[in-house]
């Protein structure tokens, strides 16, 4: 059985500016998983960096509330909503709220540094 807590999980800044925390990760432990799941926090205020990556992603929104752009669209979301993010598609989200904005992610293919461009 594999089991991680989030705060055994080193925290860092990740390329798009969000706060970042990778808890499930192929590469990064004996585990038969195509994709990465991490969670992200980006404080009152504040817009994660604009970035696209090779693969799709999925934001599940925890706490808070943002404005999330794709591409030419942008959407306000909240806590309960899951967010599609297309491959390719450039993207970044804004905290519009008062509090931190906390999100998971979860990329599939699992994320490498070499599938994100950062803009």
């Amino acid at each position: 059985m594999h089991i991680k807590d989030l705060k055994d999980c080193e925290e860092f800044i990740a390329g798009d500016n969000t706060i970042l925390r990778e808890l499930l990760h192929p590469d990064k432990a004996d585990l038969k998983l195509r994709y990465s799941l991490a969670h992200a926090v980006l404080n009152p205020g504040l817009s994660s960096q604009l970035h696209s990556l090779k693969t799709s992603e999925v934001y599940y929104i925890l706490e808070g509330e943002g404005l999330m752009h794709i591409d030419q669209e942008k959407q306000m979301v909240y806590p309960g909503q899951a967010i599609y993010i297309p491959p390719h598609a450039k993207q970044y989200i804004t905290n519009t709220g008062k509090t931190d904005l906390k999100f998971i992610c979860i990329v599939d293919p699992a994320w490498r540094i070499e599938d994100e461009e950062v803009y």
